[in-house]
Formats: C-alpha cells, sequence, structure tokens
C-alpha cells in the first residue's frame, strides 16, 4: 500500500477508542488519519469484553457517529441496568426467589448491549469508505518520536519493512498496551484493585426461565406487577455480593458472563477458568445451575486488575489518548465507553484547533475536566463496593450515583458542551461541590452496609424497587429532555440539578439515620435534618442517636421535594438481629 509521507493523525490502536475516533475525524473533517493496528485482522479472532453501553456512550455511537439503525438491527437495545440479590428464606433455585432493584421504563437516550467485534467491524468497513482513511494491520515496533514543536516522527514495521511518516496530531488508542503512558512516565496507580474473569456461551440465557414455573404461570406471575412484561434478560443483569458481581448480558446468538471482584474479598485463582468460575456462581447463585453447566463455552478472558490512572491525556504539543491507554476505574455501571466518547470528542475538537493560544487553553481545560469525572468515580469503586452485598445500602448508593450521571455525565453530552470553555469552567465550579459530598457519602454507605451485616437479618423475602420510586432520580432523568439550550441556559439547569443532587445526599444520610435509629419519624424532624453537614458525616450509631436526641422537633415537619416514605418496604422488611439496642449512653 502507498503511504503519504505526512499525516494529519496518526492513531495508535485499532480497537474501539481508535476506529470509533477515525469514524468522527472523517465524518465530519477532510483530515487525512492513518491507524496502526498489531493485530493481522479487525475485528480480532478472539471475542472482546466490554459490551455494555449506558447513556453518554450510547448517545455518542447512535448520535454522533451516526449508526442509530446499525445498533438497532445489529445489537440489542438494551433494557437499564438490573440487580438482584439472594432472599434468606428461599432456596434460591429460581428466578423468583431474587429481590431485584431497576428502572422499568426504556430509557429516553437508548442504550444498547454491544457485540463488541461486529461493531468494530462495521466502524473499520466504514472508515474504509472514506479516502481519507488509511489503516495498516500486522503492525510491529510502533515508536513515536514527540516534537515539542512541528510534526511528530513515527516509525514502525510492517511485512519485514521500516516505515517513517509524519504527523501533526499522534493519539494513543493502544489499549492497555498504554503506548504513551510507558513512554512519556504517565502511569498512575488508583485505589481501585478489582479483577474479572469472563466468558461466553452460545445462545440466550434468559434468568427469567430459570425456575419450576410453567409458561403460563411466568406470564402470569404477579411479581409482573412490579416488573412490568418487557423481557429482563435485555437488560444488563447483575447479581450481586459483598465486594462483587455477576453480568449476564444477551449478544445476538450468545450471552456474555462475567464476574468483577474485590481482590481483598475474593481470591481471583478461584474463579481464573469458566469452569471454576462457574462452578462458584452456581454454588452463590443456584439458579444457573438450572442453565449454564450445559452451555457451550465460546471464549474466555481474565483480569487479576484493571484499573489504572494516568497523569495527562491530552497535551498542546497536539498528542493525546482515548480508551484504556489513559485511564480506566471499573466495569461496574459500563462507564468504558463514555469515557471514549467524552475522550474522542474533546480530541477532535483539539484537532481542529489552529490557533495555538486557544489549544493551549483547551487541552487545559480538557484534561481538568476529564480528569475531575474519572476522580469523582474512584470512591464509588473503592470506598463502597462492599455495599453491593445489600440490597437497600445498594439502592442508596445507586440512586445517587446514578442521579449524578444523569446530570452531569448525560446532560452535557446531549447538548455538545464537553468543548464548550464557557460552560466547562461552570461545570466543574459547581461539580466541585459535589465532591466532598460523594466522598463521605460513599464512606457512609459502607459503614452503614457493615453494621447491617452485625445488626440486620438479610432480607427474607424478595423486594422489588423501581430506583426512579425516589423522586430526585426522576428530575436528573428528566435533563434528557433538555435539549437545544444556550450556555446560559444550560447553566441553570445545572444549577438546578445540583440543588437536586444535594436534596438527595440530605434525604439519603436522613434515611440511614432512620434505618439505624429504627424511627421513620427521623426523615420528618426539621430541626434534626437542618443541621446536617454533608461535609462532615461520620458514620457512629452511638453518637447518631445522641446528635438526634439532642434535635427536639418543633412541630414543622421537614417538607421534600418528593415522597420520602418510598423505601418504607425496606423498613418493613427489615429484623433485628439480638444484639443489645443502641442509646446515648451506648448500653
Amino acid at each position: 500500500m502507498a503511504l503519504n509521507a505526512h499525516y494529519d493523525v496518526v492513531i495508535i490502536g485499532g480497537g474501539l477508542a481508535g476506529l470509533s475516533l477515525s469514524q468522527q475525524l472523517v465524518k465530519n473533517t477532510d483530515k487525512q488519519v492513518l491507524l496502526l493496528e498489531k493485530q493481522a485482522q479487525i475485528p480480532s479472532k478472539r471475542q472482546k469484553v466490554g459490551e455494555s453501553l449506558v447513556q453518554v456512550g450510547g448517545y455518542y455511537f447512535a448520535k454522533v457517529l451516526d449508526m442509530e439503525e446499525y445498533l438497532l438491527r445489529e445489537h440489542y437495545m438494551k433494557y437499564n441496568l438490573r440487580f438482584y440479590w439472594e432472599s434468606t428464606e428461599r432456596d434460591n433455585t429460581s428466578f423468583e426467589d431474587y429481590s431485584q432493584a431497576y428502572i422499568r421504563n426504556f430509557s429516553n437516550i437508548p442504550c444498547y448491549q454491544l457485540d463488541r467485534n461486529k461493531l468494530e467491524g462495521e466502524l473499520y468497513r466504514r472508515n474504509n469508505l472514506s479516502p481519507n482513511f488509511t489503516s495498516l494491520l500486522s503492525v510491529s515496533k510502533t515508536d513515536v518520536d514527540l516534537a515539542d514543536e512541528g510534526n511528530h516522527t513515527v516509525s514502525f514495521n510492517v511485512q519485514d519493512e521500516t516505515v517513517t511518516v509524519t504527523a501533526e496530531w499522534v493519539i494513543d488508542t493502544s489499549g492497555r498496551n498504554r503506548t504513551f503512558a510507558k513512554q512519556l512516565d504517565l502511569k498512575q496507580e488508583t485505589t481501585i484493585n478489582h479483577g474479572s474473569s469472563f466468558y461466553w456461551v452460545d445462545g440466550l440465557v434468559d434468568i427469567d426461565k430459570l425456575t419450576d414455573l410453567s409458561p403460563k404461570e411466568i406470564r402470569l406471575n404477579r411479581n409482573r406487577y412490579d416488573q412490568g412484561h418487557l423481557p429482563v434478560w435485555l437488560a444488563t443483569n447483575h447479581f450481586m455480593g459483598e465486594g462483587f458481581w455477576f453480568w449476564v448480558i444477551p449478544l445476538q446468538g450468545m450471552t456474555s458472563l462475567g464476574l468483577v471482584y474485590d481482590n481483598r474479598l475474593i481470591d481471583g485463582d478461584e474463579v481464573s477458568s469458566p469452569e471454576k468460575l462457574q462452578e462458584w456462581i452456581c454454588e452463590r447463585f443456584p439458579l444457573f445451575k438450572r442453565d449454564l453447566p450445559n452451555r457451550r463455552i465460546l471464549d474466555r478472558g481474565f483480569y487479576k486488575s484493571h484499573a489504572h490512572g494516568c497523569a495527562q491525556t491530552i497535551d498542546k504539543r497536539k498528542w493525546a489518548m482515548s480508551g484504556e491507554s489513559g485511564r480506566f476505574t471499573d466495569p461496574l455501571y459500563s462507564p468504558g465507553s463514555d469515557f471514549i466518547a467524552l475522550h474522542n470528542t474533546m480530541i477532535m475538537d483539539a484537532i481542529l484547533t489552529d490557533n495555538p493560544s486557544d489549544l493551549a487553553g483547551k487541552c487545559h481545560l480538557y484534561e481538568l475536566l476529564m480528569r475531575s469525572l474519572y476522580d469523582s468515580l474512584l470512591p464509588t469503586f473503592s470506598t463502597s463496593y462492599d455495599a453491593l452485598g445489600d440490597q437497600e445500602a445498594f439502592v442508596i448508593k445507586y440512586t445517587w450515583e446514578l442521579s449524578v450521571y444523569f446530570a452531569f455525565f448525560a446532560f452535557p453530552m446531549i447538548n455538545d458542551l464537553s468543548t464548550d470553555r464557557r460552560f466547562i469552567v461552570s461545570f466543574l465550579s459547581k461539580f466541585s461541590r459535589l465532591g466532598k459530598v460523594n466522598q463521605n457519602l460513599q464512606q457512609f454507605i459502607s459503614d452503614f452496609y457493615q453494621w447491617k451485616k452485625s445488626n440486620r437479618v438479610p432480607n427474607p423475602e424478595p423486594i422489588f424497587h423501581d430506583f426512579t420510586s425516589i423522586g430526585s432520580l426522576k428530575t436528573a432523568e428528566s435533563s434528557f429532555y433538555e435539549v437545544g439550550l444556550t450556555v446560559d441556559e444550560s447553566k441553570k439547569v445545572l444549577s438546578l440539578q445540583l440543588d437536586n443532587l444535594l436534596e438527595l445526599g440530605l434525604y439519603m444520610t436522613t434515611y440511614i439515620y432512620s434505618s439505624v435509629l429504627e424511627d421513620s419519624s427521623v426523615l420528618a424532624n426539621r430541626s434534626f435534618i437542618d443541621q446536617i453537614d454533608l461535609h462532615e458525616l461520620k458514620f457512629d450509631p452511638d453518637a447518631m442517636k445522641q446528635t438526634y436526641d439532642s434535635c427536639n422537633p418543633d412541630g414543622t415537619p421537614y417538607e421534600w421535594s418528593f415522597d420520602p416514605d418510598v423505601m418504607e418496604h425496606f423498613r418493613s422488611n427489615s429484623q433485628m438481629m439480638d444484639v443489645p439496642a443502641v442509646t446515648a449512653s451506648g448500653a
């Protein structure tokens, strides 16, 4: 293949990040793009993990890259995220034995379950339709000489020949090879230490049918009142435990199965193969014994640890990183494609910026923004991962996290605001107000979970909870309909959403107090609620009772903007263990 001596953009890595950035560039610019991939083919022969999209990634691939019709035709539209816990007085061999938490309605921003290999193949096909796109496969010994000024030099081997080209921009999308992070000594450790083990089986694992019920009994099950009639297998289904979750994701013609776990709580060697993982899962969630042992295994994978940080991911000297080559947190809630979408959008805008002064300012802001979004997720995965083991604690955790995500991740994306400098400055100012609150809440939730282990009997019977029953989440979701706004209008929306989140944080804190004190009237005690400081939370049951007892009700109930009693089904199912009661003296 005849190569140019110079390219506007050289992209190192032909995975999802590199292929989608290439597509974004060739669809929207006249830049000459060269993509270098070490594998001999795209997509790879091995099945790729990372199949679940949430709103930011879903919007990016469907709307920004204009793949909506393709995604609806070739992949499954996702029925949100659903979560399951065992019930102590059931044998848990059937689907109906499990407690569930979910959102019943489809999202206004569609999400998808992706066959990564199929999607990457389609992106590669579309890229090759453009005369501005060139790709080389089986590339080895890639070396980048990054210039402080002027063009960079990229050398590599292909077909036993050493080739050298120059490029205005070089983008590292090499995934876990982390080309630039190694070369520039930018690798950073994180506080997240989680592993994963996963595999794919032939056909659809339909968890709704893992039961002794007949087809008619399944159709007429009274639980449909809470669940609705949509097929639950369309969701990203999570089976939860302390410090771990097991996913069941449908792909056309096969099912993805995988465990993500805290290395401090689970020995990775116990689940390092499909056979070991299957035995482990069937022991903890017996309903899977009905299905998984009979499935043909198609492919497999294993990560001892997958989280990593990076000191910098974009630079005014015209280099950048996207995808796992930069930062990665955890697969829970599927943030990987979101960060690809955000990074790629900012990178493309930087590539189109000619003025050096403007470019320097943008790169500085973009780095601040992406670092802030990444850092905001660290407590989610490093502090309260244990709370995955209890439905009530997790509902508090996820409702908070999802509300933040809807308002501060998804809303800016659907309004093309992630590259508007006026908005970013305002965004960072507001987002920073959530930082300490988020850290404290995550620790408060984790401590609440650990206290419950010693003081409460786990749910004896299944409990069904719709996350949107807590009104703050509905308010955050309403931002999905706020489209086409000016920067000033968007700032106002974000201010209202910030107020909504602070009320939610206050409610969750008050609810935990009411649960520990076994007193639902706590939720109406204005004198107590008014003195709560979300920046100074500490979980100490004795101190919490003393604080509450010092706040006598003044007769005027606290007025929430939503129904504060929507979590009562957890309280009504709660049973105390035989332990000394909490008193003001601690006796």
